[in-house]
């Protein structure tokens, strides 16, 4: 990845983060967002900018690096451009390890590896169901596969809560449409230290992750231990992406699109594109809260719904392109 990509990128999230911190219910000016960062006088806007905005900044930021990243790996290690952690069902799978955190009353540092455990499982089935059906890197099969498992993984959420009370069901079914409106300080952290944790298993494991993309074979003939390498970068990747369920709900498509983006722009190394997709997702996940608290202000839209609109387009051409 060339310093040029990495400088264009890291402005694009400088710009994002200013904009989170700019827009909202409240306008503030960029002159007031700047004092209220740099100075420790109390104020309506120092009070704005560090209780409300800042925190959900941060919290998109780890949501998009992780999403990003993990996209990234996936597509790598299966050879396919469609995989990402919506579309394989990682991220239904994670949704129910959350929830069941959640009702049986996890502290904020368990959910996410609940999450985690989640996902896990996912992944498994869609990767089994493909293997059963003889076409473990078919974009088709592993994409239905995927559906199929996020389809069961909502239905037994439904399951969970269909005894709760009305409230926790409107806020769980707001969860699941992707928010960044629950971000606090001690869940960012923890978020965090995940992300870290399993994005830095990513890197370390990079080489064995650029070889995967070759094929099996070719990989193999390079002294890389196919299962485990691939079962490592699976993990990996499915705990960047827990945690970011547990964090902000279902966030869709950001693993499908950035990766690709950073691909055309010239990052070519498995390490690049991973470090470019964790740098751009913060950036689209950011903007997108932007979008998504000022579009129909005061009312504030589904993250969600705002990556969607973005990613569904993306990943029909991208199907397009595999077929042909």
């Amino acid at each position: 990845m060339t310093r040029r990509l990495v400088a264009l990128l890291v402005l694009a999230l400088v710009v994002a983060v200013l904009a989170a911190l700019t827009f909202g219910s409240a306008s503030l000016r960029l002159s007031d967002v700047l004092r209220a960062l740099l100075t420790t006088a109390p104020s309506t806007a120092r009070s704005i900018v560090w209780e409300l905005r800042l925190p959900r900044a941060a919290l998109g930021i780890v949501v998009g690096a992780g999403l990003g990243m993990s996209g990234a790996a996936l597509q790598a290690t299966v050879r396919n451009p469609l995989a990402e952690p919506y579309l394989l069902g990682v991220s239904g799978g994670a949704a129910i390890g959350a929830v069941f955190a959640t009702v049986w009353g996890f502290g904020t540092a368990l959910v996410p590896l609940a999450a985690f455990g989640g996902a896990a499982v996912a992944v498994s089935l869609v990767l089994l169901v493909a293997r059963v059906a003889r076409a473990p890197h078919d974009a088709r099969v592993l994409v239905m596969a995927g559906v199929v498992v996020g389809a069961f993984a909502n239905a037994a959420i439904m399951l969970v809560l269909a005894g709760a009370p009305a409230e926790t069901v409107r806020g769980a079914l707001w969860w699941m449409m992707g928010s960044l409106a629950d971000a606090s300080w001690n869940g960012i952290a923890w978020s965090a230290v995940y992300v870290a944790l399993g994005g830095a298993v990513l890197l370390a494991t990079a080489r064995d992750i650029e070889l995967l993309a070759l094929g099996e074979d070719a990989a193999a003939a390079l002294g890389v231990h196919v299962e485990r390498a691939t079962r490592r970068a699976f993990l990996a990747a499915s705990l960047v992406a827990a945690v970011t369920v547990a964090g902000a709900g279902l966030v869709g498509f950001v693993g499908l699109v950035v990766p690709a983006i950073v691909r055309a722009l010239g990052a070519r190394s498995a390490r690049g594109v991973m470090i470019g997709a964790a740098i751009g997702g913060a950036a689209l996940v950011v903007g997108a809260d932007v979008a998504a608290r000022t579009l129909r202000a005061p009312h504030e839209l589904p993250l969600g719904a705002v990556t969607a609109l973005l990613g569904v387009p993306f990943f029909l051409v991208q199907l397009r392109r595999a077929r042909s």
